[in-house]
């Protein structure tokens, strides 16, 4: 049997699960206005528990950026996407902060996995000019998760109650694996399904092994330890580490946001948080467009990703600082999706970068290091919210708008020109 166009199949299975990962984490952001009052927990136990996650979830970057190096692609998923549902689906039964952030926890290192995964699936199945449109699909699916998930939830939580809306999205998970286990035989090379048209396109367009089936002699496989004395490597771990807080900022305090701000319940929540992330999804495919035809008119590869990067850095400044004095819930929404709008022209982009550094059997390692460092950013930046918005979270956005700049200099000044690495 052959299929045509597996690849885009095997992304669209990726983004499904991306889809699923922030219905999944953005439930409890969602109803934490009822439901925290309803467990007699506050602001500062919701900061304490979201730590946990962030903690767990750094740890799951770097683990398994590893465990997919080492196992592979198809079962890393299996893993991930198993160890993450099986934990929001428990905390139907949570009655306690120190039970809840267990269980965040638990959440937090399964979801991990689906970042260095869909990072290595791509450098795997795609030649390196299909890469950041491969990885805005990617990215298109957790914004499609988070628009879907403020009015999906919403509607469980008004017809069931936050207990059974945890059981039922944690059966999203369960039912997603049939799919992926039988349509993942193997990687592009050997996969018995995909045209010889195909896996030549994909096989011929990849300037370094990118497949989990083999590693030629000339391939560099740098260690973790290797890793870090590359100064590529750091570009991407910093660039990380100043970029993710900006979007944490929203994905985990949105709905508190708006609850504070302009009075909201969960049902207007549901009405509005879904907005921004449809800025979100057409920046994932916007950045991942330009970058493939600004390859396609001839531009190199490091003028494409850094051109991108400059475009959503400019998109997010100003609109960051505009948020700061938003005196309407419409015009913060609209502000805000702009800002998610440039922040996903970047991400797709800056997300292959360990792909363009690298070969396939470390991409997983340096995309997992780099989502470690992110999430380090976001911990620092979780810390300090309900310090800065003790009375307004204009501080909160002017601090995201300082951390933009930074981000793309990251890039700029230590990641050099954007091309395989040498070992040293």
């Amino acid at each position: 049997m052959i299929i045509k166009n597996m690849r885009w199949i095997i992304v669209s299975l990726v983004a499904l699960a991306t889809m699923i990962n922030y219905i999944d984490r953005n439930a409890l952001a969602l109803m934490w206005p009822a439901m925290g009052p309803d467990l007699g927990m506050d602001k500062e136990d919701y900061s304490y528990i979201l730590s946990f996650f962030l903690i767990s979830y750094a740890i799951g970057q770097a683990a398994f950026g590893k465990i997919f190096d080492v196992i592979g692609t198809k079962m890393g998923f299996f893993v991930s996407i198993f160890i993450w549902s099986v934990s929001i689906g428990l905390h139907a039964v949570v009655k306690s902060v120190s039970g809840l952030s267990i269980l965040r926890a638990t959440l937090g290192f399964g979801e991990a996995g689906n970042w260095p995964g869909a990072t290595k699936s791509n450098a795997e199945w795609f030649p390196i000019s299909e890469r950041a449109f491969a990885q805005g699909i990617f990215n298109a699916g957790a914004s499609m998760g988070a628009i879907i998930s403020a009015p999906l939830i919403t509607h469980l939580y008004l017809a069931y109650g936050w207990q059974a809306t945890f059981v039922i999205i944690a059966a999203l998970g369960a039912l997603w694996i049939v799919p992926w286990i039988a349509i993942y035989k193997s990687g592009p090379k050997t996969h018995p399904w995909m045209s010889e048209e195909e896996r030549e396109h994909i096989l011929s367009g990849q300037p370094l092994p990118s497949s989990d089936d083999e590693v030629s002699e000339d391939e560099y496989v740098p260690s973790w330890f290797e890793l870090l004395k590359h100064k590529q490597s750091w570009a991407i771990i910093l660039s990380r580490f100043f970029l993710d807080p900006v979007w944490w900022l929203f994905v985990a305090w949105l709905p508190l946001y708006l609850a504070e701000e302009f009075g909201f319940d969960i049902k207007q929540i549901g009405l509005f948080a879904w907005v921004p992330y449809v800025g979100a999804a057409l920046g994932a495919f916007f950045g991942g467009w330009l970058a493939g035809e600004l390859m396609r008119r001839g531009a190199s590869v490091n003028k494409a990703r850094k051109s991108c990067i400059l475009t959503g850095s400019v998109l997010m400044l100003p609109a960051l600082i505009l948020t700061s004095t938003a005196s309407t819930p419409l015009l913060a929404v609209l502000l805000i999706a702009i800002i998610l709008f440039g922040f996903q022209v970047i991400i797709g982009n800056l997300q292959t970068l360990p792909s363009d550094f690298f070969s396939g059997k470390t991409v997983g390692s340096l995309a997992g290091l780099g989502g470690t460092a992110a999430i380090g950013g976001v911990l620092v930046f979780t810390w300090l919210i309900p310090v800065l918005t003790v009375s307004s979270y204009a501080p909160a956005f002017i601090i995201g708008a300082v951390l933009v700049p930074l981000s793309a200099l990251s890039i700029f000044i230590l990641g050099g020109r954007i091309e395989p690495v040498q070992p040293k």
